[in-house]
């Protein structure tokens, strides 16, 4: 018996709020008047879909579906509306949450029209997200206001036009992602002035001309330009003081010899299949500790250097280069 009530108290006990949960439920504010004024305006300018059946008089806004607010300030700081049936544009009222630090829009096939210029009024904003949606229109010059920006992904759009050089005015963007546009001449010079920029992806466009070389000054840990039409030298990407761990390079016109080419300890994928490749392998790969290996369709020479992670890939990762042998191709003669 004694025992019996000694659980009841306990579950009694463990059912009550901590004083801790208690005082963080009383120091978290409301949403803010303003904020919430504008969100139904964006509601209303996407036609009021069932997505954002949540957003409603009677509920706080700051437990509406897709957004998070401050606790101390009620001010709204992410705006993340994904996988809906939503139809229209990017409202312009987006502009009009001033303390939002996270913007996205993924997966909205049905949202079309351009990038909206209000969106520069969002000084706090350090993530964009506007991909896998029928956005057209340029890459906006206008994106390099938002100087605090250090996330910026446009992926998977309709986007046309060149590559804005003013984006290289962002001083702490950390990795943009421009892929699978319909974007069309050449990289920014620019771009070698990047401060803190550690990710590029531009693979799956129409982009031309050779990749400046003042790319070479910054230390990429992954860096995709495949699937372009771009021609150069990839050489100021390697060396041994280098960081970069993803290269993906192919289906371009690269014409340049692999033959002295230092590789950074830090590398693990490389792929620079269907270019004009030449020279040798160098002995160098065998110290790398390489999960993926392409260099297939190019026109390289001699014998794949044993050791290391060479021989674990299997033919189609050397195939179809000029005179190119040994494990796991056919032996030298």
């Amino acid at each position: 018996m004694k025992k019996t009530i000694f659980i009841i108290s306990l579950l009694i006990f463990l059912s009550l709020p901590t004083p801790s949960l208690s005082l963080s439920l009383s120091l978290s504010k409301p949403c803010n008047k303003n904020d919430e004024k504008v969100l139904f305006q964006i509601k209303k300018s996407l036609g009021n879909p069932y997505h954002l059946a949540s957003w409603q008089k009677t509920l706080d806004c700051c437990h509406w579906y897709c957004l998070k607010c401050n606790k101390t300030t009620g001010r709204v700081i992410e705006l993340t509306i994904f996988s809906g049936n939503i139809s229209g544009q990017i409202p312009h009222e987006v502009g009009n949450l001033p303390y939002l630090q996270t913007l996205l829009f993924r997966k909205l096939t049905n949202l079309t029209g351009q990038i909206p210029s209000t969106i520069t009024k969002l000084h706090h904003l350090n993530t964009l997200i506007l991909s896998w949606t029928n956005l057209s229109g340029p890459v906006p010059s206008f994106l390099s206001q938002l100087t605090n920006l250090e996330y910026l992904d446009l992926s998977f759009n309709n986007l046309t036009g060149s590559i804005p050089p003013e984006l290289a005015k962002l001083p702490k963007l950390s990795e943009l992602r421009l892929d699978r546009n319909k974007l069309t001449g050449v990289i920014p010079e620019s771009f070698g002035t990047f401060r803190n920029l550690q990710s590029l992806h531009l693979l799956y466009n129409k982009l031309i001309g050779d990749v400046p070389r003042s790319l070479g000054y910054l230390n990429f840990s992954t860096i995709d330009l495949s699937r372009n039409q771009l021609t150069g030298d990839l050489s100021m990407f390697f060396g041994k003081n280098k960081t970069i761990e993803i290269a993906y390079y192919s289906r371009n016109m690269f014409q340049f010899s692999l033959s002295d080419l230092k590789f950074p300890a830090s590398l693990r994928y490389l792929d620079l299949n269907h270019n004009k490749i030449y020279g040798s392998l160098p002995a160098t790969l065998t110290v790398l500790s390489l999960e993926n290996l392409n260099v297939s369709y190019n026109r390289l020479c001699g014998k794949i250097p044993r050791g290391g992670e060479l021989q674990k890939f299997d033919n189609t990762a050397y195939f179809h280069n000029r005179c190119l042998c040994g494990s796991p191709l056919p032996a030298c003669s």
